[in-house]
């Protein structure tokens, strides 16, 4: 704070009436050509942004403060927002030049992680959703994604609240202040905001809905009473907007519901194992499903089918639509080609047209909206008569917006600046008086000729002349020699040796004009810009609904590219629960991996099979047990976002959730260890698929001992067969479950296929019918680089154990010998001695007293055997 001696000067009671508006935001404060920050903000920021760290006042207080050149704020909030802080910036709202007294200053927008639209702090291929949850049961949900307007509003159960976030990843979280802080899944690595209890009041949501839209009811959007949460949900993120950057809101004129069930359900930790937009090992976009797959090329296209894989369709005619659509591009080479090529040239139109409602888009954000209109024509021409429906209904979708787009061609220039301030964007005989202004800023040769031929002959002086210097302004010169000659409306200004200068009243008005001419040209090019914006603002819906409709084009158009150049074929869709593929492939290692290395295989799973409902899937590591199962959740996937898959031949029926328990991994955040993470995954698999869905498990059980990971294993398999039905692929190190196959009527064995030859074991990545014998773990050891002597002990062990010895002899180098080893056989007869006792005993005859004391004598004969077992 200032000295308490030292009144703030207006400029920094200026300052400290922003930053209290700005409340924990960054306060970016506009001061000339430079933002300077204040106080605890420029020591938070010199540390955050690199910057020098100075001071304000030298004397006994002096204030902290750091800034950095106004042209490079994007660049500065970029690092805050990264940085996961608000930056709140404060401009000046009035012309220097007309303020009396210090210059207005206002926070005009408080920026975060979910509010942005600039273009430098966004990345073009992704949504950047702002998140609010409305906490209940249910609890409410509302996303928008302020740079392209699109708002929508659900209800949810709070245990699916992590799988929600992990579908829409958004940027920037809003929670109430009032609730429990939300699950350690949702907020791990987002931005939260917190936001006083009274933003989600049911109340207050649906005024500020109703305010926002315009109407009475939101019946119209299709919310009913069960939806309030939902409502509750929006209208606090419509009051943050309202709080931070009231102008975004311009470009939000519905909130569309979802419904849970809509789309084929992925929860969060199926969606992390199937690297679906994001890999594993470093949670980036390269490597995933998503990044293998995109063709597009429009940043809008690119997102559209980020959110097809987000939400697959579950509606078998909405998938075939768009199955047509591509199948139709596919068969026409030239057309994908053509069309793909005017897609090129499209500009972002979505968020464009966020920055033009706001009233924050520059000339050069709409001379791309102008270069994207002049586009329109060719590229509906090319979808006219096409047989596909979706084809068609999109082509109807596209407005070419004539007068629009001539008005934009014939208002700006071809090379438009970042700001308006800049001028000479506005093309040459737009604008009648921009025209005589700019004549006038070049010096008026043509008027100052035609004013001094006008003076010649009324004068009657043959050798007048017009000139300008920065003292006198514009003059008329004349020679003494016709001194007498000059007219009584001249005023002499200056003597020279042969001349005398002089100025007349239509010389000083043209002056005037001359004088003032730059400074009304910038005015009035301005103006007309901010003409065209309105103009452009009119007809946002028009081309918002073109938009959307080239970005369906592009994906579509995009995936056709795929299926022809890598050999997709176009999926069977059906009711029933059936994966049938043919030679399929892995979309992504089919990528990653070198040219005709991978491996196809069959895939034949289904609900109603005799024996293929259940596949387990047995063999070594490294052989593809683990793809080949993520293969098959993939192809599924693939086919119900309306793609071709990669395969000879695929039949796919619609399934309602896939899930996903692959690898292993813990939670040490939230006190979890590796094996009640699987198991907690397992537990949500069983709780809730159904006979429709689709599951994949790798290796369940095997984090905690063999005999208890194996009847877990054994129960999960009986209880998926018995209780749910659904396909599954159960691939697994424990050999003893393939034994299931022939209890279980609808389940199957495959085994990762491998062959022996001189010693060496190579794996075929082939998938074929029955159950493996070996798991080959050793050999997998040495290739990962064990001792060799390490491995050749292994060999010895295993020998003896599968020689169904119970004890482990000692190496040969008198090392000591492992105690208690045990062939592990749960579900084979052992020998024993106390097996004979116990099936001779007759217990009808045998009192209780006397089953209690045989019972006690065959504890005593175990312990014996247990005492001498135990090494000495």
């Amino acid at each position: 704070m200032a000295s308490a001696s030292k009144p703030p000067t207006p400029m920094m009671q200026q300052y400290h009436e922003a930053k209290e508006a700005a409340g924990d935001a960054l306060l970016l404060f506009r001061m000339g050509d430079f933002y300077e920050l204040f106080f605890e903000d420029a020591k938070t920021a010199a540390a955050m942004l690199g910057l020098s760290l100075t001071s304000r006042d030298k004397g006994e207080n002096p204030v902290p403060m750091a800034g950095f050149p106004h042209h490079q704020l994007d660049q500065y909030l970029a690092k805050i927002i990264a940085a996961g802080r608000r930056a709140a910036v404060c401009e000046q709202v009035e012309d220097p030049r007309q303020a009396k007294g210090i210059v207005r200053r206002e926070v005009t927008r408080v920026v975060s992680r979910g509010t942005v639209t600039d273009d430098a702090l966004l990345d073009p291929a992704e949504n950047n959703f702002l998140l609010a949850v409305a906490p209940g049961e249910p609890c409410g949900l509302a996303w928008i994604d302020v740079s392209t307007g699109r708002f929508e509003a659900g209800v949810c159960d709070p245990f699916c609240l992590p799988d929600e976030v992990a579908r829409l990843e958004p940027a920037e979280l809003l929670t109430s202040d009032d609730a429990a802080p939300l699950p350690a899944a949702c907020s791990e690595k987002r931005m939260v905001t917190g936001r006083p209890g009274w933003a989600f009041g049911v109340d207050a949501a649906y005024d500020a809905l109703r305010k926002q839209f315009g109407v009475q009811t939101l019946d119209g959007f299709g919310f009913t009473e069960d939806d309030a949460p939902a409502v509750r949900a929006a209208g606090a993120v419509i009051d943050y907007l309202n709080e931070t950057q009231p102008g975004l809101l311009a470009n939000v004129d519905r909130v569309t519901p979802y419904r849970v069930g809509q789309s084929l359900e992925i929860d969060a930790a199926s969606r992390r194992s199937l690297e679906i937009t994001q890999t594993l090992r470093d949670g980036r976009r390269e490597g995933s499903l998503w990044a293998v797959i995109d063709r597009t090329v429009t940043s809008a296209g690119a997102r559209l089918l980020g959110d097809w894989l987000a939400n697959p369709l579950t509606d078998p005619r909405r998938i075939e639509a768009r199955l047509e659509a591509v199948d139709e591009l596919v068969g026409d080479e030239s057309l994908t080609k053509a069309i793909r090529e005017q897609l090129r040239g499209v500009y972002d139109t979505q968020r464009l047209l966020s920055r033009v409602v706001s009233g924050r888009a520059s000339p050069r954000d709409l001379s791309f909206v102008g270069r994207t209109l002049a586009l329109l024509p060719k590229l509906k021409a090319k979808l006219t008569g096409r047989t596909s429906a979706r084809l068609g209904q999109l082509e109807s979708r596209i407005d070419l917006c004539g007068e629009l787009r001539d008005r934009l061609d014939g208002a700006l220039a071809d090379d438009c600046p970042l700001t308006s301030r800049e001028g000479g964007f506005i093309r040459t005989e737009y604008s009648e008086e921009l025209d005589q202004l700019r004549e006038l800023m070049k010096g008026g040769k043509r008027w100052m000729a035609e004013y001094q031929a006008k003076a010649v002959a009324e004068s009657g002086i043959p050798n007048i002349k017009v000139g300008f210097n920065k003292v006198f302004g514009y003059y008329l010169e004349v020679t003494h020699a016709h001194r007498d000659k000059v007219p009584a409306e001249f005023i002499r200004k200056q003597t020279l040796k042969n001349a005398e200068r002089y100025i007349t009243p239509e010389l000083k008005e043209y002056e005037e004009k001359v004088l003032t001419a730059q400074e009304r040209a910038f005015d009035l090019e301005h103006e007309l810009f901010v003409e065209l914006r309105g103009v452009v603002a009119d007809a946002a819906k028009r081309l918002q609904a073109t938009a959307a409709a080239l970005a369906e084009i592009d994906v579509l158009a995009g995936l056709a590219d795929l299926a022809r150049s890598s050999g997709y074929v176009r999926p069977t869709i059906v009711d029933e629960p059936v994966l049938d593929i043919t030679a399929g492939r892995h979309p992504v290692l089919d990528v990653l991996e070198p040219a005709g290395t991978f491996v196809p295989n069959d895939i034949a799973v289904s609900s109603q099979s005799e024996e293929s409902a259940i596949l387990l899937i047995t063999g070594p590591n490294m052989a593809g047990k683990s793809t080949y199962i993520r293969q098959a959740a993939l192809l599924q996937l693939l086919a119900q976002i309306g793609s071709f898959v990669p395969a000879e031949r695929a039949t796919v029926g619609v399934a309602d959730r896939i899930f996903a328990r692959v690898g292993a991994s813990d939670d040490l955040a939230g006190g979890r260890s590796t094996f009640m993470v699987e198991m907690t995954e397992t537990a949500r698999i069983l709780n809730t698929a159904t006979r429709r869905s689709l599951v994949i498990l790798d290796e369940i059980g095997r984090g905690t001992s063999t005999y208890d990971g194996l009847s877990l294993a054994w129960a999960v398999v009986e209880h998926l067969h018995n209780e749910v039905g659904c396909r599954t692929l159960f691939a697994t190190h424990y050999h003893e479950l393939t034994e299931l196959a022939d209890e279980l009527p609808r389940a199957g064995n495959l085994n990762v296929a491998v062959k022996e030859w001189e010693g060496t074991v190579v794996f075929l990545h082939r998938i074929v019918a029955g159950a493996a014998d070996k798991s080959y773990g050793i050999h997998v050891a040495e290739l990962a680089g064990v001792p060799r002597g390490v491995n050749r002990r292994a060999e010895e062990i295993l020998a003896d154990l599968e020689g169904g010895r119970r004890r482990v002899d000692a190496p040969q180098n008198g090392a000591p010998r492992p105690s208690g080893a045990y062939q592990m056989k749960l579900f084979e007869t052992v020998d024993h001695p106390l097996l004979e006792a116990i099936r001779s005993a007759d217990l009808e005859q045998t009192t209780p007293l006397e089953a209690l004391q045989l019972v006690a004598a065959w504890q005593r004969q175990l312990e014996g055997e247990a005492a001498k077992a135990k090494p000495r």
